[in-house]
């Protein structure tokens, strides 16, 4: 115990010179925001719900007040979009005349008539034998083009399985179409019919403009969607989320707070609470598909925080630690404040690409999640028990100063983390 105040006395003489930060970030606010997030009355903020949508409007009211700008001056904080479910009805096609069997073809679109040719001006492209069927199909579908892809029949075994690709997409104007042929046409005549289900979505994102370097962003997220209403446990049937991750939202609302509030940076700060992430991650897709990467300079994502890490309180870790230099950068501004940065060490479940922080990590973004859960024995994960009562809120307000001040040099402009290697992703 008299290193865990010393700790907290050190940590608030440093926070003293930011701005007084203990004022806008304490264990008293992070309770009042953790409470609403996490509250019975949201009923566990289902994806597609409109108790997610309760949920979305208190995060956009929380930047209203703090005054933070919507992100690329749209009057709202609201970022939306929309998933599509097609469901298959029929399908022609022939490739120079000559006609294709109807399971040799998968048309992965959001629109219900599909009529293409020739003249159609789609690119072309191939998958040929040896190449990672799986990968680069998903390559040409994030592209956002429209593509005629012809499959090598070497893939004849798995080529069915590109279908999964149709469970959950963006609504796009562009369409990738793939046919198991032996070669590429030089004709081809294609239309497919799909039952299309659209349902909207909402990021709820800020943005505090840099002075110097605007076009230099550094990204601060967390995911506020969570699994709802589920079969009743001990009757209690609510999903609250408190830890997962309504932590890591109220530590996207009160950094925001903070770093409005000093008005010193010279990046451009976006904050970014995503939905979706416990269905596939898809409001981040989405929201990284918006930024160049090579303009996002780090992502600090936040993913449940509410409780001790296995090393007690004053730490966390930082999936991905060795993949770049960020994790240094961090702990060397934490220098003589008594909380450490530890480097993930739950390697074996590979977290770095397992949460919010992967989109861009693919990219080569200094892109790294933040969080103290114990995952190989967290009693409270995806249950029913996950309630604020199982939090610590003192903690977890040391936590959201650790992260500001560690962040300091990165918002500044002083310090750039290195990039990912991409080389070796598949």
């Amino acid at each position: 115990m008299k290193t865990f105040s010393l700790a907290i006395g050190l940590l608030s003489v440093s926070f003293l010179q930011a701005q007084n930060i203990d004022k806008i970030i304490n264990a008293k606010e992070v309770e009042r925001i953790e409470k609403v997030l996490s509250a019975d009355d949201m009923k566990g903020r289902r994806t597609f719900s409109p108790d997610i949508d309760k949920a979305a409007n208190f995060i956009a009211e929380e930047f209203k007040q703090a005054g933070l700008q919507t992100w690329k001056n749209s009057g709202s904080y609201l970022q939306e979009f929309a998933m599509v479910k097609p469901k298959f009805i029929s399908a022609t096609c022939s490739f120079d005349n000559v006609s294709v069997d109807t399971k040799d073809v998968i048309v992965v679109t959001s629109k219900a008539d599909l009529t293409i040719t020739e003249a159609s001006n789609y690119e072309r492209a191939t998958l040929a034998a040896g190449a990672n069927l799986f990968s680069d199909a998903s390559k040409l579908i994030q592209s956002g083009k429209n593509y005629l892809v012809t499959v090598d029949t070497s893939f004849a075994k798995n080529f069915s399985r590109l279908t999964g690709f149709k469970r959950q997409l963006f609504k796009s104007e562009s369409s990738v179409i793939f046919v198991l042929a032996t070669q590429p046409p030089k004709s081809f005549s294609i239309s497919a019919k799909h039952e299309i289900t659209e349902q909207k979505l909402s990021n709820v994102i800020a943005v505090i403009p840099g002075k110097s370097k605007k076009n230099e962003f550094v990204i601060f997220s967390g995911h506020y969607d969570h699994l709802g209403i589920v079969k009743p446990v001990n009757n209690d049937s609510i999903y609250n989320g408190a830890n997962d991750d309504a932590a890591g939202t109220t530590a996207i609302i009160m950094l925001s707070k903070y770093f409005q509030a000093k008005k010193d940076n010279e990046r451009t700060l976006v904050f970014v609470a995503f939905t979706a992430e416990e269905i596939g991650e898809f409001g981040s897709q989405y929201c990284s598909r918006q930024f160049n990467a090579n303009d996002v300079k780090a992502m600090f994502n936040i993913e449940m925080i509410g409780t001790e890490s296995k090393w007690g309180k004053n730490s966390a870790y930082i999936t991905g630690y060795e993949k770049t230099d960020m994790g240094k950068i961090l702990q060397d501004n934490l220098t003589g404040t008594g909380f450490t940065f530890y480097p993930d060490p739950y390697t074996e479940q590979n977290l770095f690409y397992r949460s919010d922080n992967a989109t861009l990590a693919r990219q080569g973004v200094p892109a790294h999640t933040i969080s103290t859960s114990k995952m190989d024995n967290e009693p409270n994960y995806h249950k029913v028990s996950d309630e604020i009562g199982t939090l610590d809120m003192e903690n977890m307000a040391m936590i959201i100063k650790a992260v500001a001040l560690s962040s300091k040099g990165i918002v500044s402009g002083k310090d750039t983390p290195s990039r990912v290697d991409v080389s070796g992703l598949k």
